[in-house]
């Protein structure tokens, strides 16, 4: 399994594509995988505002907002979220905050609350989607099976890097994970009934 964090913003993780290899067919981020997106910029505009509504925010806090409800599953970089910021202003649906410190905070304006209130429901369900990530993550990402998937993956890089791998250890290795993989499904469906 590749690692939990998406750190590019537009992209990251989640189950509408499936887990595995490369994010977010998978996780991914800095402990590997590519990348697919989590939103789209309209609905990362939407996610933020929806954030600062429930209280003035700065960047840095948008994202760690973002990554504690997917329990560190995904959090947008810096990059993605203060252009998003700098559009949401711009689009007059949030304004700088009176703010102690150096971090500029921002509020949402009536305008924003106006937009916010038509687009209630989808900003709802992309809220939810942050959440299931994170339950998801947190059903996935268990200690022992992360840390067999590593050893997994560095045995099957040493074993097959090898030049002189023969062709019939390449379908016993792929015969060992086909058997693994109907195990593993097998113990969902009989925990299911």
């Amino acid at each position: 399994m590749c690692g939990p964090r998406g750190r590019d913003g537009g992209e990251g993780v989640f189950g509408r594509r499936g887990f595995g290899g490369g994010e977010p067919g998978g996780f991914g981020g800095p402990r590997g995988g590519g990348r697919r997106r989590v939103f789209d910029a309209g609905e990362l505009r939407l996610v933020l505002l929806r954030l600062i509504a429930e209280q003035p925010r700065h960047g840095y806090d948008l994202i760690r907002a973002i990554e504690a409800r997917t329990g560190g599953a995904y959090a947008p970089s810096p990059g993605v979220i203060y252009p998003t910021i700098t559009m949401l202003q711009d689009m007059g649906q949030i304004e700088e905050a009176t703010a102690e410190g150096s971090r500029k905070a921002f509020a949402i304006t009536g305008e924003g609350r106006a937009h916010l209130e038509e687009r209630s429901d989808e900003a709802e369900a992309l809220l939810a989607r942050l959440d299931q990530l994170g339950a998801t993550a947190a059903r996935t990402d268990a200690g022992p099976v992360r840390r067999a998937m590593m050893n997994l993956r560095t045995v099957l890089h040493q074993r097959l890097g090898e030049d002189a791998v023969q062709t019939d250890t390449l379908h016993d290795v792929a015969e060992i994970l086909d058997e693994a993989a109907r195990r593993i499904e097998r113990l969902g469906r009989s925990a299911a009934q």
